[in-house]
């Protein structure tokens, strides 16, 4: 029976290059494609041509079986990362009957997007493939953006400063979207960021920057499969893994952009998991992580708390701040907590997650007085998961 083909041309009419020692799994992958919809397929059973089809071929996913003679997957993916752009997204689908953790974990570190296990089932297939692709169309369609604003740059258009903003917005939504079904989170981030920034004797006009800047901190999670961003339990240690790439792929995509804006946020896609100890995803500490994206590590923190998640529930807005509190010079920059806690109770913080977020108060019993003036609740444990 065949399958519903996809409503999106640009991703039905994408090209397809399996890489598979075995050609009767070649014939039934080939006939499994054709039959979802996908017309545009290249073969090969030897893993040593797969870098010259790459370069002649140029397809838009590759499939790569993990066990093979001359070059096994590891080896081939490292391969393809050499022909790849860097300025490209070409997701790579590894099929395998390999359940060793470490190795999907190093395929992952050497450029795969996904797994799937052999035998696979037909439409879990179709749906991954389906799924890598949307996010390859997407990241195409940004850099394609990109390269309009920076032609126009270069032609001195009029149009200079609405495109930029145009874009920026486009982006926004788009991160938005996939991890918040509000698409709110990036927006409220921002504003935090900027009262934050205000409150540290930051002139407006680099607020401002900070604020356009700082919703554009997830946009590494568009190549974040939905079933590892939305699962309501526990990542396991792949699953992790895998989440923590989209500060470097976020990065990667503002890469391509000469504004002052995408490069401030280059910056803060990179930079927003750092920890102030250097406990961060990349062990980046203290001064060395940009102060931009200092302030937004801990603008996300506050917003993820106090909102829920598909794996907790909102936590009241004093408990948050409790938390920050006590993560001053750990987690958080010093100067940073302090000019939020200074803050919180003024009028654009408190105003803002009073009227966006709809914070409840914590009962009276639960309080303890700190060193900042103000009540906070008593500690009871940090949330499962954290800002991711």
């Amino acid at each position: 029976m065949r399958m519903p083909a996809m409503g999106n041309s640009a991703i039905e009419y994408a090209k397809l290059l399996i890489v598979d020692d075995d050609e009767s799994c070649i014939r039934l992958l080939t006939a499994v494609l054709q039959n979802a919809g996908y017309s545009r397929l290249n073969s090969l059973t030897d893993a040593r041509e797969a870098a010259r089809h790459y370069t002649e071929f140029e397809p838009d996913l590759i499939l790569v079986d993990f066990l093979m003679p001359y070059l096994d997957g590891l080896q081939l993916i490292e391969a393809l990362q050499s022909r790849i752009p860097r300025s490209s997204y070409v997701p790579i689908l590894v099929l395998t009957a390999e359940v060793d953790p470490s190795i999907r974990q190093r395929a992952l570190s050497m450029g795969a997007n996904d797994f799937i296990t052999k035998p696979f089932d037909h439409t879990e297939l179709v749906l991954r493939i389906k799924n890598l692709l949307e996010t390859r169309l997407l990241y195409v369609q940004i850099h394609g953006r990109n390269q309009l604003l920076e032609e126009q740059v270069r032609q001195g258009t009029s149009a200079l400063d609405q495109a930029q903003i145009e874009v920026i917005d486009c982006l926004e939504k788009m991160a938005g979207y996939r991890d918040d079904e509000t698409a709110q989170h990036a927006q409220r981030v921002g504003l935090l960021a900027a009262s934050i920034g205000r409150a540290m004797g930051f002139s407006e006009e680099r607020v401002q920057l900070i604020r356009a800047a700082a919703t554009l901190h997830d946009i590494g999670k568009i190549a974040i499969p939905d079933r590892i961003l939305l699962k309501p339990g526990k990542l396991t240690q792949e699953e992790f893994d895998r989440i923590r790439k989209h500060t470097a792929i976020g990065a990667e995509i503002l890469t391509m952009s000469h504004f002052s804006i995408l490069k401030l946020a280059q910056e803060i896609a990179f930079y927003h998991h750092e920890r102030w100890d250097g406990c961060g995803y990349n062990s980046t500490k203290g001064e060395d992580i940009p102060v931009a994206a200092r302030i937004v590590t801990l603008a996300d923190t506050f917003d993820v708390l106090t909102h829920d998640r598909p794996y907790r529930r909102a936590w009241p807005a004093n408990r948050a701040v409790a938390e920050i509190h006590r993560e001053r010079g750990r987690q958080f920059d010093p100067r940073v907590v302090d000019a939020f806690l200074g803050e919180f109770f003024n009028s654009d913080l408190y105003a803002l997650h009073t009227s966006v977020a709809g914070l409840d108060q914590t009962p009276a019993a639960d309080v303890v007085e700190t060193p900042a003036g103000f009540s906070l609740p008593a500690r009871d444990g940090m949330a499962p998961r954290g800002a991711i």
